[in-house]
């Protein structure tokens, strides 16, 4: 929620569908930033 400045009310009043989009863009952000922090760490 926090990542792309929604509430949690807006998120609990996300369409099933859309949840399950919003979770796999968050996944991937999260991803990309756990894969940012660990290329910082072994420079």
């Amino acid at each position: 929620m926090h990542h792309h400045k929604w509430s949690l009310s807006e998120v609990e009043n996300l369409l099933p569908w859309e949840k399950e989009i919003y979770c796999s863009l968050l996944v991937k952000a999260l991803e990309e930033e756990k894969r940012q922090h660990e290329s910082q760490q072994n420079r």
